[in-house]
């Protein structure tokens, strides 16, 4: 499946504990269909002790399923649907271009 969202992309969490907030996103796992987004989604990670220091704990981001987040347009202030078209660049070479379905601008 061809991930629509990808690395660097703001994005707006729609469901969820953390629903409205916004980030960056910093990591995608398509094959897991989730997303990684910068500062949101922090869970406490708890590292035993060992040989080589003692244990710790700290706080790290968790990964989101890509169904709960949404592309963030930041130019038109709301979220939008992402769609892809085919375009012939210069070298006459087909590509797919992310686009915004509504207005029908690329990404």
């Amino acid at each position: 499946m061809k991930c629509k969202i990808k690395r660097n992309d703001t994005v707006k969490i729609i469901a969820g504990k953390l629903k409205g907030e916004t980030g960056k996103v910093r990591y995608v796992f398509p094959d897991k269909g989730q997303v990684i987004v910068e500062g949101l989604n922090m869970v406490t990670k708890h590292v035993k002790a060992t040989a080589e220091g003692p244990g710790r704990k700290f706080k790290k981001e968790a990964p989101i399923h890509i169904s709960n987040v949404a592309y963030w347009d930041a130019s038109a202030g709301q979220i939008v649907k992402i769609g892809f078209k085919n375009e012939v660049d210069a070298n006459g070479k087909r590509r797919s271009v992310r686009i915004n379905k509504k207005t029908g601008e690329a990404i």
